[in-house]
């Protein structure tokens, strides 16, 4: 197995005075990509925030070796986690290639800034075609890829991935997974997914946590999950 990028150990997390994790564990290595997986409700989304730093948390949260549990979620950003939250959250008043720069807010590289924007479009020239154009008129496949590749001009190590597939059709659910599966081997981009398309998750992922009511009810390698029906009718429902 690779070594630990990323490792929460009894991580909690509340909104306000509703508790939404009680106790997660759980490690992304580097250049691994890892899926969280679980019904409505159990704590998927809340997982990714508690590592972006955009919930009040509590537990170990380690990044690289370094504690990220009381830091900002602009220092957070700033250490090489990239977060790409369910709803695309592009300004949709912005153009294209305004939404790529802001993605670089926290770098100060203006060279290779530009570099990088060059290389980001080259996974989604779909969205080169569309440089000038505002974010609001996009499609939904195009803004999710917009979300993606603004992430990506942080030049992060770890990419936060949740729901991608929500509300898009089947052809581009697939070319956004593709995407990130080459970045995952190309660039060794870490990736931790949270996806309610379990079957597509595992697809993507080399190993698996699915959360129950804010807590891990099982984990294990991706391909072995596949293949146990138990598993998938109890906890995945396909």
């Amino acid at each position: 197995m690779s070594s630990a990028l990323l490792e929460l150990e009894g991580v909690t997390a509340r909104y306000g005075p509703v508790a939404a994790l009680h106790g997660v564990s759980l490690r992304v290595g580097e250049g691994e990509a890892v899926a969280v997986l679980g019904a409505n409700g159990a704590g998927k989304t809340t997982t990714l925030r508690a590592v972006s730093g955009t919930v009040r948390r509590g537990g170990s949260i380690v990044f690289d070796g370094k504690s990220i549990a009381r830091r900002s979620p602009e220092s957070i950003a700033r250490g090489g986690i990239a977060h790409v939250p369910e709803g695309r959250g592009t300004l949709t008043e912005l153009t294209v290639h305004e939404n790529l720069r802001l993605g670089a807010y926290v770098r100060r590289d203006r060279k290779a800034i530009a570099e990088d924007e060059e290389r980001v479009l080259g996974y989604f020239p779909r969205l080169g075609e569309r440089g000038s154009q505002r974010a609001g008129t996009l499609s939904g496949g195009e803004q999710q890829m917009l979300a993606l590749a603004r992430a990506l001009m942080l030049r992060p190590r770890l990419l936060l991935l949740d729901e991608p597939s929500l509300g898009l059709a089947p052809l581009v659910v697939a070319e956004i997974f593709r995407i990130v599966g080459e970045l995952n081997e190309r660039e060794g981009l870490a990736v931790l997914v949270v996806e309610q398309n379990a079957a597509l998750a595992l697809e993507a992922s080399s190993r698996a946590y699915v959360l129950e009511v804010g807590k891990v009810a099982l984990e294990g390698e991706s391909a072995a999950l596949r293949r146990d029906e138990a598993v998938r009718k109890s906890y995945l429902g396909y």
